[in-house]
Formats: C-alpha cells, sequence, structure tokens
C-alpha cells in the first residue's frame, strides 16, 4: 500500500498541538507550508486530553485541529493514544500497571504504563480507539493510522502470569509437552501443574533458557495483540485507502519485527544515530536496509531527530549538513516518507531538551532552516514507490537473537547487535548494498546470502540454507551459528549435521571464545571476539588458519563449494576485503567503482545518490563519460562530481552530453 500522495514523499513529524496554545497553531501552519511539510503525527500522548475521565470525551480541540491542518493542505498520521494511559487508568484500575521480574509496580508518571494482558486496559484502549475512528475515519485530513508508539512493555504481573499460561497451552497442548521443551529434569524444574509455570520473574541463579526464551515470544505476540485489535477498529471505520502502521525502534529486542511488519500496511522506524559515532552513517543505511526487509519495498521514518536527543550520556548536536545527510540516505534505501520527533521543540515535560524541527531558537534557527532545505529537496524527488533489490542478503532472525543473548552462554563479549553490525560495516563499506531477510525467506532471487551469526536455527531455516546453495547461492556464514534448536537444546555435534556436511566441518571440539584485548592470528588477518577449535573435512578448503596458541594449524576461515564458514570475526579491514572478494565471485559488484573511502552510493528509481559522509572534499568518479544532473542542485556533472563536507548529490543523466540516454 503507497504512502506517498500525489506521487510525493510524505515530509513532516510528530506534532502536539495540546501543549501548546491555540493561538500557536496558526503561526505552526504557516512554518509547515514554508518548511514543505505534507504530513503530521497527531494525538500520540493525547488520551488524558482526550478522556479526562472515564468515559468523558473531549473531540473539540481535536476537530478544530484536523480542520486547521486540513485547510492548510497537511495530511494527518492519526495516532491512537493508547502508549500512555491516563492516570486515572492506573487508580481506578491497579492491575493495568505492569511490574518488572521484581514483582514491583510500574506506576504512571513517564509513558508506557500499562499491562498488554490487562483486560481493562484493553477494553479501554479499544473504546477510546473506536470512538476516535468513528469520529475521523472519514476526515478529509486523515492520511495514515498510527496505533500506540514504540511497543516496549515487559509485564511479569500476574494478569501477564494468566496469560502466558494460556500462551504455553495453545503451543504446546500438554505439560508434558512443555516440560519437554523447557528440558525441566535439569535442576528440579518439571511442573505437574499449570498453576506452577510463571513468568521469569527473578530467581536465586541463573533462570530457565527455554522459559525466558518464550517468554519473550509470548511478549511479542501478547502485543502485537493490542496492536492487531486497534488495527481492526480504526480499518472498520476507516476508508480502504488509508493504511495503518506502528512504529518500530530500530533493532529493539523486544518485538519479532518479521511477524509484526506482515500485520502493518505501512512498516515504519523511528531511527536515531549519534551524531558524534564515526558510523553513525552506517548505522542509519543498516536500519534503512532493515526495514526495508520488513516492508519488502517502501518504508517509512517515523521519527528522527533535527537536532541532539536527550537520553544520551551527551547529548550532541548534528552539525551543518548531517540532519540533510542521513534523512536523504533514508530516502535512497528506500524510504517514501521522512518524520522528526517532533514539529516544535517541548518547553516542558521530559523531552523538552530533545530537539524538534523548530527548535527553541524558533524559525530563525539552524535546525528550521535545515529542515525547509530538506522539504524542498525531497519535493523534487520522483522516487516514491520505487523499489530496488539487492544481489545480497543479511539474514536476521529475532529468535535466534533472544535465544543466543542471554546469561551461561560462552562470553558475554559476544552480542547479537555487536556482530551483525560489525558484518553489515564490512559490506557498507565496501559500496555493497545489502537487503536484510529472515531465514525461512526465499532466498533464490540473491546472488550472496550472509549469517552474520544465527545461534539458533530451525530445522526449517537450516534446510532453506541447504536448498539455497545447492540452487547455486552463494553462503557466507559467521561463527556460533546453528547450534540451537528452536527450544535452545543444543544440536547433536554442537552443530547440526547438515551445516558441518555444508561447510566441510568435520568436528567441532570447543568454542575459544577471546578476551577483551586478545586476538588470534590468522595469517593475513588477526580475528577478534572468539575461534573455535575445528577440524575439516578432507574435501573442505581451508582458506585462512590459526597461527600460533592452542589452536595453531586449525582452520579459521573454511569454504566447501560456495559454502564459507568463518570461526572468528576477522578484524574490520579483513571482514570488508573478504566479503568483497566472495561478492565479486558471485557477481555481486558495487553499484559504481572506484567510490572513495566515505561515499555511498545507492541507486534508487533511475537516480544514483552519491552521500560523502565525510567532513573533507572528496571527487566521485562517474561512469561512461556520461552527463549527469543534480536534480537537487540542477548542476550537470561529466566525469565526475566534487563533494565537500556531508555533501548529496542525486544524479540523472542528463539529456544531452556524451554518452546521454
Amino acid at each position: 500500500m503507497s504512502i506517498a500522495v500525489d506521487g510525493r514523499l510524505l515530509f513532516g513529524g510528530d506534532y502536539n498541538p495540546e501543549q501548546w496554545p491555540e493561538e500557536v497553531w496558526a503561526e505552526d501552519v504557516r512554518l509547515m507550508k514554508e518548511a514543505g511539510v505534507t504530513s503530521v503525527t497527531v494525538g500520540v500522548f493525547s488520551w488524558a486530553r482526550l478522556e479526562p475521565r472515564p468515559g468523558a470525551r473531549e473531540f473539540g480541540w481535536l476537530d478544530r485541529l484536523m480542520d486547521l491542518l486540513h485547510a492548510h493542505g497537511v495530511g494527518v498520521v492519526l495516532a491512537t493514544p493508547t502508549a500512555s494511559p491516563p492516570p486515572w487508568l492506573g487508580r481506578l484500575h491497579p492491575e493495568t500497571l505492569p511490574r518488572d521480574e521484581d514483582g514491583r509496580t510500574v506506576w504512571w508518571g513517564s509513558r508506557q504504563q500499562f499491562s498488554h494482558s490487562s483486560s481493562a486496559y484493553r477494553r479501554y484502549a479499544a473504546a477510546i480507539t473506536e470512538d476516535l475512528a468513528i469520529r475521523y475515519g472519514g476526515h478529509p485530513a486523515l492520511r495514515m493510522w498510527h496505533i500506540n508508539n514504540e511497543y516496549c512493555t515487559f509485564d511479569y504481573g500476574d494478569e501477564s502470569a494468566r496469560a502466558f499460561r494460556d500462551w504455553l497451552r495453545a503451543k504446546y497442548g500438554t505439560l508434558a509437552a512443555l516440560n519437554e521443551a523447557w528440558g525441566t529434569a535439569f535442576w528440579s524444574q518439571h511442573v505437574d501443574t499449570w498453576a506452577d509455570v510463571i513468568p521469569p520473574r527473578r530467581a536465586q541463579y541463573t533462570r530457565n533458557p527455554a522459559q525466558l526464551l518464550d517468554f519473550r515470544r509470548f511478549t511479542s505476540d501478547a502485543l502485537m495483540e493490542c496492536y492487531v485489535a486497534e488495527r481492526d477498529l480504526v480499518r472498520r471505520h476507516s476508508p480502504a485507502h488509508i493504511p495503518v502502521t506502528t512504529n518500530f525502534m530500530p533493532l529493539w529486542v523486544g518485538q519479532d519485527g518479521w511477524a509484526w511488519a506482515e500485520q502493518e500496511d505501512i512498516v515504519s522506524v523511528d531511527v536515531y544515530p549519534d551524531p558524534r559515532d564515526p558510523l553513525g552513517g552506517q548505522y542509519n543505511a543498516m536500519i534503512a536496509d532493515m526495514t526495508r526487509g520488513q516492508a519488502r519495498g517502501p518504508w517509512m521514518i517515523m521519527e528522527q531527530a533535527a537536532g541532539p536527543v536527550n537520553w544520551r550520556e551527551v547529548n550532541h548536536p548534528k552539525p551543518p549538513g548531517l540532519n540533510r545527510l542521513w534523512s536523504l540516505q533514508a530516502v535512497a534505501r528506500g524510504a517514501d516518507a521522512v518524520h522528526y520527533f517532533q514539529w516544535r521543540q517541548s518547553r516542558q515535560g521530559a523531552e523538552k531538551f530533545h530537539s524538534g524541527m523548530v527548535g527553541h531558537a524558533g524559525a530563525q534557527g539552524r535546525a528550521f532552516a535545515e529542515v525547509k532545505r530538506i522539504g524542498a529537496e525531497l519535493a523534487r524527488l520522483d522516487v516514491a514507490g520505487a523499489h530496488e533489490r539487492s544481489g545480497i542478503a543479511v539474514l536476521h532472525d529475532w529468535h535466534a537473537w533472544w535465544a543466543g543473548d542471554q546469561d551461561g552462554r560462552p562470553s558475554r563479549r559476544v552480542t547479537y547487535e555487536g556482530v551483525v553490525r560489525a558484518w553489515h560495516r564490512a559490506l557498507w563499506e565496501a559500496h555493497l548494498p545489502t537487503d536484510f531477510a529472515h531465514p525461512e525467506h526465499d532466498l533464490s532471487a540473491y546472488r550472496m546470502v550472509v549469517v552474520p551469526q544465527l545461534y539458533l536455527l530451525t530445522d526449517a531455516a537450516i534446510d532453506n540454507l541447504v536448498a539455497y546453495v545447492r540452487g547455486g547461492g552463494t553462503l557466507v556464514c559467521g561463527f556460533f551459528t546453528g547450534i540451537a534448536d528452536a527450544d535452545d537444546r543444543v544440536r547433536a555435534g554442537g552443530i547440526d549435521a547438515r551445516l558441518r556436511e555444508l561447510f566441510g566441518i568435520r568436528t567441532l571440539h570447543e568454542w575459544w571464545p577471546l578476551d577483551e584485548r586478545e586476538s588470534v592470528d590468522c595469517g593475513e588477518f588477526r580475528g577478534t571476539l572468539w575461534s573455535e577449535e575445528l577440524t575439516a573435512a578432507a574435501d573442505a578448503e581451508v582458506v585462512a588458519s590459526y597461527s600460533g596458541g592452542d589452536l595453531d594449524g586449525l582452520p579459521a576461515v573454511l569454504r566447501r563449494g560456495r559454502a564459507w564458514y568463518l570461526s572468528t570475526l576477522p578484524e574490520p579491514p579483513a571482514l570488508r576485503s573478504l566479503l568483497a572478494d566472495v561478492a565479486a565471485g558471485a557477481g555481486v559488484r558495487p553499484p559504481l567503482s572506484g567510490l572513495p573511502a566515505g561515499v555511498e552510493a545507492v541507486r534508487r528509481g533511475g537516480l544514483l545518490f552519491l552521500l560523502h559522509h565525510g567532513r573533507g572534499e572528496t571527487t566521485v568518479p562517474l561512469p561512461d563519460g556520461a552527463a549527469y544532473r543534480d536534480v537537487l542542485s540542477g548542476a550537470e556533472h561529466t566525469g565526475c562530481v566534487r563533494l565537500g563536507r556531508f555533501g548529496v548529490a542525486v544524479l540523472a543523466r542528463a539529456e544531452r552530453g556524451p554518452g546521454a540516454a
């Protein structure tokens, strides 16, 4: 379902006019028009304003606001306010308040203080949602529904315990099956009645990992039930062309994003790279690639920052040009909408030092000047709806993350997010565009598939990888993959037999994780974080071996045909070089040759985006001697493009000049 309006990319942000006197609204819509804003998100945290007491409805202010925005040509992404219940709900229905692992109540006074499993919460949430949908489902300003906000609440209380038992009954059927899946023979954890089954609350020592895994799954499903209930209500009272979304947090552990994306019309995400992170652009690219993979096409930035945030230890502003660079980078990688949190910076409350499109400096501030430029440039880009498939897929699965990111593992230094980011960084720095995919997806369209780390793999996923290689695909797999089945049960041999055969591993003897400043010599490179004691099958090629130490002479990198296995994490330049070489052998090359370091080239909708993440100047060679026109500036370029600090060029073939099409 498209979110573009008249073929234009959406541009705007969260708008919280209830924080301001109504006389400010007129200035807001004037500045929105000046900035090229096409849509704003309204009502995200307005439950207490809409329902100040149980059953009351105060829609007058929202009526006036919707009409005002429509009159000025600004569309509305209307949110259900259910992420932040009003204080009266917790006071009258304390069972709606979540509890943490220690059994302590999470009180009102912030946001997200709701138990996803509370029948009272769900009842009140449905009531306010349906009344909103009835009143505004046909309003001409409505462009999209935004359900709740950043679903992230864990609950270990009694309401959740009852729902968890129901979820487990549906999954396992019998206590015997549950005991088998959870391995309760260990540490006398066998349960003989459903009443003994509880959430994984604080315990004396390391908790049951299969119970923890299932509780992660249950929580994702319970939150999704809340989303689906509200989604179905707003759909019932809105035209069929109005899409529904909810915003993900980037690479957040609490939701199975693949499952959630299947329930959304538009996949949206909130992304906040650190301006001081030298790899902030890579992180932004990774989240874009992952969100585009979940959407299987165009997607939406629901939130980003125009300047500093307020929740890091030190909150640095974005230097001039960085906001524009990262916004256009997202569009290059498939975003059809660029939104911010928020439109006008708050003067009160917990986020008054979180930047806005209109900051405390007002319309004279640098933030607003940059926002105006971005809005004008987005209006020139005719790429809405365009989708480019990459030649490389990065496999990612939340269940593998949940299972692998627990206590009692060989190394606490190994983090799933860290390993995934290291592999994506290598591909990004090699100028190789990537998609993200689930290990059970159809991978046949990709020339190369990489698996940074998937500790848990289902039988279906393993069979899928084997079939992919047998069908002619190239697979590169990282360490500690395929270790456990869907119940977090270690597979015989320490790694699944099908994978051992695929990669040419005869025996996996031991895992040898590395200390913080420890590395291993692998001949032409050094390995970090991890190593493994394994022996190769007779027909496997040992690409690199450990040199010295306890693993001297044993394989660090193995290859059997088109399947590669890395038993360590090569240092960044080595991983980049290895993946680039394998990609070239698989027929995957960068979209533009001769790219300087720090320059990203992405093709979308017939346009070539050149994005410079460096602070100096650089020259980018152009192919074929053809003439190109920068659709942002109107300048024409032949042979090369010169980019300054955080510079961007979006090139189309010129209609004249040598080699012009």
